[in-house]
Order: structure tokens, then C-alpha cells, then sequence
């Protein structure tokens, strides 16, 4: 591949870093997981959002959670039309392959992807209703969501949708048949996370309650 180069500097001064500290020291237990395949307890479904660091929010080891990420943490309806479908494929592996105990979704406070979400339902965006849009044909999968918030005070109805994101793909996770068994024989349960990144704060969503601090 002509157009591929050698990593930058930094990166390379990181690996060797890590090798010489963290990976000497756990040396036994990065061979034992290298050698046992992966045996996760939960999947986390997160935003690509560089502030976003699911492994240091819950302290996290190797081995411990399957996680995908993407743009505004969103999962779409169950579709199986033989296209090409990253997340899609991502929750298929970990519930049937994988045998994940949890599904999380964690969204969080300024998403990108969530207010460029409002920005195209609004009228604001009319770039991302064109049909080359990745972004725009990845956010319509919050279009309900954005729904459900327009009718607050405008200062309210992006973080309100940052939640709906998480609303909208647990409800979408639901449409994937393998998730709805799990679920109903107790094999599988279904989490929504909103995290706070300025504050560090964590709420979880309570059916009865909404969100709630954890």
C-alpha cells in the first residue's frame, strides 16, 4: 500500500514504553489471554469521541470488556439485507459467538455526532441530508429520538438527545432477534450509561425514573 508510512515518533516511543513497563510486568497474563481467546463478561458499545475512555472509567483490564465503538454510540434496527453492517456484526458476535453476560451503551455529554444529528433535523445542516453523507445516513438512525426532544426549550433538546442516542439503540438492540432471546431466557441484560465527561459523572437509565446518577 504506496500511501501507508512508519508511525509517527510519539507513538512508537509509547509502544516501546509500554513494553518495557506495563507488558514485562503482566508478561504471564498477556500470554495466558493471547493463549485462551477472549472470554469477556460485557460489551460496550461507545463513541468514537477520543474523551471517551471506557476502560479507564471502569478501571478495566485486558480481556474484560468487547467493545465497539462508533459515531455517537448509535445501534441500528436489526436489517439483514446483505450489506455491510459494522455494528450490526459487532452485537451478533459478542451475544452469539462471545456469550456477553451485558450489553452497555454509554453515551456522553458533547457528542459531535449527536448535535450534527440536531444541526440535520433542524435545517441546520443540510450537508449531511445529502445521500454521500456517511454522517448524515449514520445520525437518521436518531431521527426518532431527535423527535421525541424538539418540542423542548432549544437550550435542552441536545442533551436530551445525547440520551435518546442511548435510548434509541437499546430499543434498536431489542429488534435484533438473538439479543430479544437472550434477554427473555436471563442469559443477557441490556444497560444505558450517560456519562458526564467535564464532570466525570455517570448516570444510568431506570425505566421507571429516566436517568439517575450512579
Amino acid at each position: 500500500m504506496e500511501h501507508a508510512r512508519p508511525l509517527p515518533s510519539y507513538l512508537v516511543q509509547r509502544f516501546h514504553g509500554w513494553r518495557a513497563t506495563a507488558y514485562q510486568e503482566n508478561k504471564a497474563w498477556y500470554r495466558r489471554l493471547a493463549a485462551s481467546g477472549q472470554h469477556p463478561r460485557a460489551m460496550v458499545i461507545s463513541c468514537c469521541d477520543s474523551r471517551v475512555h471506557v476502560t479507564s472509567i471502569f478501571g478495566a483490564d485486558e480481556g474484560e470488556f468487547f467493545i465497539h465503538r462508533n459515531v455517537a454510540n448509535l445501534v441500528p434496527p436489526y436489517n439483514p439485507d446483505g450489506e455491510r453492517h459494522g455494528t450490526s456484526a459487532a452485537v451478533e458476535y459478542a451475544v452469539t459467538s462471545l456469550g456477553v453476560a451485558h450489553i452497555v451503551v454509554l453515551g456522553h455529554s458533547n457528542c459531535g455526532g449527536v448535535k450534527g444529528c440536531h444541526d440535520m433535523c433542524s435545517g441546520a445542516a443540510p450537508q449531511l441530508e445529502e445521500k454521500t453523507s456517511f454522517v448524515g445516513r449514520w445520525m437518521d438512525i436518531l431521527r426518532p429520538g431527535y423527535d421525541r426532544v424538539a418540542g423542548l426549550a432549544a437550550e435542552l433538546q441536545v442533551p436530551a438527545l445525547e440520551k435518546q442516542a442511548v435510548l434509541v439503540s437499546l430499543e434498536n438492540l431489542m429488534t435484533f432477534p438473538f439479543v430479544a432471546s437472550a434477554v427473555a431466557d436471563d442469559r443477557l441484560t441490556l444497560h444505558g450509561l450517560w456519562n458526564n465527561t467535564g464532570e466525570g459523572a455517570l448516570e444510568h437509565y431506570d425505566p421507571a425514573r429516566g436517568f439517575m446518577p450512579v
